[in-house]
């Protein structure tokens, strides 16, 4: 193996491995954060208007992306999604341009 090689894959790993740390970071706030409003809403008003939910709500929503994101979790746009589409485009192409 080339040392380019081993540098670009050395940088990619580390690149994702600061992501997930990051994402780890953003869960670690949103925990302690969100329990910190729902204690708040519990003294104010003792449940009869939980309002941290929303504050929950949009948080979450928000991790969720990002965990989508550095995680590859998506269904749609997977990690081979791309090729596939551009090897499906190729074959297309290629098939169409046989018969011409």
């Amino acid at each position: 193996m080339k040392n380019s090689d081993f540098d670009n894959k050395y940088y990619r790993a580390k690149e994702r491995v600061e992501q997930i740390k990051k994402f780890y970071t953003s869960l670690t706030s949103y925990v302690v954060v969100i329990s910190f409003l729902a204690a708040l809403n519990y003294y104010n008003n003792e449940w009869r208007y939980a309002w941290f939910l929303w504050a929950a709500f949009g948080w979450g929503i928000g991790l969720v992306f990002h965990a989508i994101k550095v995680f590859g979790l998506n269904p749609f746009f997977g990690k081979d999604w791309e090729e596939r589409k551009i090897k499906e485009f190729m074959n297309d192409d290629e098939n169409e341009n046989r018969w011409n």
